[in-house]
């Protein structure tokens, strides 16, 4: 079948966020006299959307709900700050994205991030690559669960089958299975290639341009 669409993951896909997120959270962190953590460490956090990054930087015995609450609100208004000041796209994706071979593809993002948040960041770093970016508006929403997913599908007018979902996490590779879609990894974000093919990937690759190839 010939692929008419991609639906990419934002943060560990196509762009390193790492710093901006960790450097946001650690100056929460630091406020509140809580132990900050290392740009490694962070690294783990991602993927499952801020509010689940907030509850695992948090210490143990702060932890309630109320706090996580508390620290979410005050972590978004530090990363809406500066989520575009050290954050860059991985190296290759502004060349694959301007290949004459995606001339006819639709393209969308579909992160966990807050949809404000992934909103900001595609329209700034990638102004005039994608027809929609669609983040978490509410949990129950939140990848694996492939609603929004589906419905850039239906929008395009496509069926699942046509679009490959291309991202870094496990959490990717799941949302792609549960929608029905070609699940494509990729080594170059937040997590191994191991568990990229455990968690449905079946393709994975390396460098931003191998995509082409599937297509």
């Amino acid at each position: 079948m010939k692929f008419k669409g991609i639906i990419f993951d934002l943060d560990g896909t196509l762009v390193n966020s790492l710093h901006d997120i960790s450097d946001a959270m650690n100056i929460v962190l630091t406020g509140l006299n809580h132990p900050t953590h290392t740009y490694d460490t962070y690294q783990y956090f991602i993927g499952s959307g801020l509010r689940n990054l907030v509850s695992k930087a948090l210490p143990a015995a702060h932890n309630s709900d109320k706090e996580i609450e508390i620290c979410f609100e005050c972590m978004i208004n530090e990363y809406r700050k500066i989520c575009t000041l050290k954050t860059k796209p991985y190296d290759g994706i502004l060349d694959l994205l301007n290949n004459p071979a995606l001339e006819n593809i639709k393209m969308a993002v579909f992160s966990n991030k807050a949809d404000e948040l992934t909103k900001k960041i595609v329209s700034e770093i990638f102004p005039e690559h994608f027809d929609s970016a669609v983040g978490l508006s509410t949990e129950e929403l939140k990848k694996p669960n492939p609603f929004e997913a589906l419905a850039i599908s239906k929008k395009w007018n496509l069926s699942p089958e046509e679009i490959l979902f291309v991202g870094d996490s496990d959490i990717d590779m799941l949302t792609a299975t549960n929608a029905n879609m070609f699940p494509v990894g990729v080594t170059w974000g937040y997590r191994t290639e191991e568990e990229l093919k455990n968690s449905g990937a079946k393709v994975v690759i390396n460098k931003a341009s191998e995509l082409i190839s599937i297509l």
